[in-house]
């Protein structure tokens, strides 16, 4: 049994909704916590900068508010995302403000810091690293971070190459830590199946783009309904980091889905926006291959219901 921090074991299904890069916003964070899993969010998604105090400010007070009216029920706590590569020129004020509201989780990306992790750790907070592979997650943990976010092959945006089997079974023939586990992940007999081989937690966020909270265009939550693990591709080409992306976006853009050029990794841009070369993320859409299981726009409550629902049906399978 891992070992989890206070913060995560009581949620009221085991997820945790991904930061979604522009997409995220503190209506879905809240909707998702208020539904029992973790809502989570990208601090570069507040534009300007000064906006991040605006909406974690929003998360907090609306949270507490809920929980008074709720005492056996309340939320599940929020976490931010930061990206600590040395491309992101907000770190240093956005951390001033994840220390400010002592956000309960932070998700960090691109690196492994240790002053950023002692940062969150000042107040108590839990800090959960995204990695690729075994060796990004050693690293994470001998620089601080609490848990990891193994990410597998199939997870929307910045995806890895690695099985969910391999990535997980080389973690945890070291680590009895909380892992979370991000590919392909978007129903709730998928949920029960990634903690089968050995994650404390699903870490889903293309199935979130299809809700009404989230801040997606409808064409792009349209595209999610009617796709597949067919309308997925893999690619390096619009941040210099290989990632996941709908094909119906792609040929929108005018490109060739089936035939892009390779990226020059030295010229990555994660902060996407106005400044990055094809739009990335605002264009050109991020998504994993878990598609398929997602049939309708609805809300972020209705869908971690249905999740839940589907979570108990797979495990009453199993006990048969």
């Amino acid at each position: 049994m891992s070992k989890l921090p206070a913060a995560l074991r009581n949620l009221a299904l085991p997820v945790i909704g991904s930061p979604l890069f522009i997409i995220s916003n503190p209506k879905l964070v809240i909707e998702q916590c208020k539904a029992g899993i973790v809502g989570a969010m990208p601090a570069l998604n507040a534009r300007p900068a000064s906006q991040l105090d605006e909406w974690l400010a929003e998360i907090t007070e609306t949270l507490a508010a809920h929980d008074r009216a709720n005492p056996g029920r309340p939320a599940a706590p929020f976490a931010v995302n930061q990206i600590v590569h040395r491309s992101n020129d907000r770190l240093e004020h956005d951390m001033e403000m994840v220390v400010k509201y002592k956000v309960p989780i932070v998700i960090t990306s691109l690196g492994a810091r240790t002053d950023v992790n002692d940062a969150i750790h000042s107040y108590g907070g839990i800090v959960l690293h995204d990695i690729i592979n075994d060796m990004f997650a050693r690293k994470a943990i001998e620089k601080g971070a609490d848990g990891l976010i193994a990410v597998a092959a199939g997870a929307g945006g910045h995806a890895g190459i690695k099985s969910p089997f391999a990535l997980i079974q080389e973690i945890r023939a070291w680590f009895d830590g909380p892992v979370a586990l991000s590919g392909s992940i978007a129903s709730g007999g998928a949920v029960l199946a990634a903690q089968a081989m050995g994650a404390d937690f699903a870490y889903i966020g293309s199935a979130f783009i299809a809700t009404h909270e989230a801040r997606a265009s409808e064409a792009y939550k349209q595209a999610i309904v009617e796709g597949t693990s067919d309308d997925i591709v893999y690619t390096n080409l619009f941040t210099g980091v290989h990632g996941n992306y709908l094909k119906p976006s792609i040929r929108a853009a005018g490109l060739d889905p089936d035939n892009l050029p390779e990226s020059d990794p030295s010229k990555m841009n994660f902060a996407g926006g106005e400044g990055s070369k094809s739009k990335a993320w605002k264009d050109i859409w991020g998504c994993g291959q878990g598609i398929g299981a997602i049939d309708e726009v609805t809300s972020a409550a209705v869908l971690v219901e249905r999740l839940k629902r589907e979570y108990a049906e797979a495990k009453a399978r199993i006990c048969r």
